[in-house]
């Protein structure tokens, strides 16, 4: 069994979190993000931003008409790459003029959403910063 020291991850490793789809959860997710993002050495600013973004995410996929459901957040690490993917019941998604998916992008840079019959999703990529470590 190979072992890593703390804040390396090797390959792409994969971490899938699912809770209920109730913002009383939300901070489960939003506190899973930042440790996730420590573990590829961004800096506390980066760390912040993502943490935001990825609860902007969840709460934009949230559905007050929907009866039950979840919320499912895959963080993708690679080297120096970090992707969430959040799942959630919603039906309709931001516009890309408008504020909320600005605010997406400003702080993860890359942004792209969808939709299914049962719901919708939104990955978020951040790329560390090049010569950071």
């Amino acid at each position: 069994m190979a072992t890593t020291q703390a804040g390396e991850v090797t390959g792409s490793d994969l971490v899938e979190l699912r809770v209920p789809a109730d913002p009383a959860y939300l901070t489960v997710v939003r506190t899973a993000s930042a440790g996730l993002a420590a573990r590829l050495d961004l800096t506390l600013d980066e760390i912040e931003d993502l943490r935001i973004a990825v609860d902007e995410a969840c709460t934009l996929l949230l559905d007050p008409q929907a009866e039950a459901g979840e919320i499912v957040a895959t963080f993708r690490l690679g080297s120096g790459v970090l992707e969430v993917e959040v799942r959630g019941p919603a039906t309709a998604l931001p516009e890309r003029s408008s504020f909320a998916w600005a605010v997406l992008e400003a702080l993860v840079g890359e942004v792209s959403t969808g939709q299914s019959d049962t719901g919708a999703w939104i990955v978020l990529r951040h790329t560390r910063a090049r010569g950071a470590t």
